[in-house]
C-alpha cells in the first residue's frame, strides 16, 4: 500500500516518477519493487512512459507550429526580395532621368521635343 501512496505522492508534487523515487518515497529497495510487486513496477513505467508521450507530442506540435512559422517567415523573405529588385529598378529609372534633367541646363543635353506649331 506504502507503493501506491508514494507514486500517487509523486505524481501529486509534480516529481519525477520513477521505479528509484517510488522505492526511495516508500522506504523500500527499487530490486523489492521489480521482483516482489511487477504489477507496481509496470503502473510506474506506465507513468513514465505517459509523460514521455506526453513530452513528445508538445515537442512535436511545436515543431509543427515552428515549421509552420518558418514556412511564412520564407514567403515574406522572398517577397521582400521580389520587392526590394522592383524598387532598386526604379530608383536607377529615376536616377537616370535625374541625370538627364540636371543636364539639360547647361546644354550637356540636347532635348528632342517636337517642335509646337504655331496656332493660325
Amino acid at each position: 500500500m506504502r507503493l501506491k501512496e508514494s507514486i500517487d505522492k509523486l505524481q501529486n508534487s509534480g516529481a519525477k516518477v520513477s521505479i528509484s523515487a517510488v522505492a526511495k518515497a516508500a522506504e523500500v529497495t527499487p530490486a523489492l519493487i521489480h521482483n516482489t510487486y511487477p504489477d507496481i513496477a509496470e503502473r510506474i513505467r506506465g507513468v513514465v512512459g505517459k509523460a514521455t508521450r506526453l513530452q513528445r507530442d508538445a515537442k512535436h506540435e511545436a515543431l509543427i507550429k515552428e515549421k509552420e512559422r518558418n514556412r511564412d517567415l520564407r514567403a515574406e523573405v522572398e517577397r521582400l526580395r521580389l520587392e526590394a529588385a522592383k524598387l532598386a529598378s526604379i530608383n536607377l529609372t529615376l536616377m537616370s532621368k535625374l541625370a538627364v534633367y540636371e543636364a539639360l541646363p547647361e546644354g550637356k543635353v540636347v532635348s528632342f521635343t517636337s517642335p509646337t506649331i504655331p496656332s493660325r
